[in-house]
């Protein structure tokens, strides 16, 4: 018995269009999931959906900041058995230059629409019992950054949000567990306003002598989905190449 197959399990993952959020729907899918997938562009939704495995998986069109496309989505969702909370946005601000707008931009995609997600689908029903939600947070969170306090605040809160969750859904042997990766290859570093020599510059003081990359993540959110992981539940995971 393979206590880390997805056979049998549906999945949720939401901001599968790209990067992290695309390179576990894909590895899910290899490990038998039938996997649904969430995102706000249909034409990158349809790429990841034509790089999946299985026969099983579909997507759904939604932008989560919107309370009525949550609704459409979780209304059209099957019980699930896991949800990855991948979406999220960046933000390079110097403290002095926060404005409230940056602050509603980013908590609201990174903190307010997962959380209001994962409220309706508590509230319709829509998790079997020992379901697994991960939640991609950031290394960010307790690793201050120059510019990044809007974002490394956003992640803060939702670990500590899912830990209180935790709790509340342990019960029906519901885990939550946090993912907090350091810095990962993906267009929201290469848009971030940093030059890429100088991200380049900077991987190099990892000791693993790189950044990461979404095939870095995507197996540690296969192990919390799967089976092995069902004694692991407020828990936030580093995975930083020891930077």
């Amino acid at each position: 018995m393979n206590p880390f197959t997805l056979e049998g399990k549906t999945i949720l993952i939401t901001g599968a269009s790209s990067g992290i959020g695309k390179k576990i729907a894909m590895l899910t899918s290899q490990m038998g999931a039938n996997v649904i997938i969430t995102a706000r562009n249909e034409y990158k939704l349809k790429e990841t959906l034509a790089e999946m495995m299985g026969e099983g998986n579909s997507y759904i069109l939604a932008d989560l900041s919107k309370q009525e496309e949550i609704d459409y989505l979780v209304e059209r969702l099957p019980k699930l058995d896991g949800i990855v909370h991948c979406a999220g946005v960046g933000s390079r601000q110097l403290c002095k230059h926060i404005t409230r707008e940056e602050i509603d931009r980013v908590l609201g995609t990174n903190f307010i629409a997962p959380v209001m997600l994962q409220t309706s689908i508590l509230t319709k029903k829509k998790l079997n019992k020992g379901a697994s939600i991960v939640f991609i947070a950031s290394h960010g969170a307790n690793s201050p950054a120059i510019a990044n306090a809007v974002y490394s605040a956003s992640k803060g809160a939702i670990i500590s949000y899912s830990n209180c969750l935790a709790l509340e859904v342990a019960s029906r042997g519901i885990r939550v567990n946090c993912i907090s990766p350091a810095m990962v290859w993906t267009d929201l570093v290469v848009k971030d306003g940093i030059d890429e020599e100088t991200l380049h510059q900077d991987e190099q003081h990892y000791p693993l002598g790189r950044y990461g990359r979404p095939d870095d993540i995507a197996p540690l959110a296969v192990y919390l989905l799967s089976d092995g992981s069902q004694w692991m539940t407020t828990t936030n995971v580093k995975i930083n190449g020891g930077g």
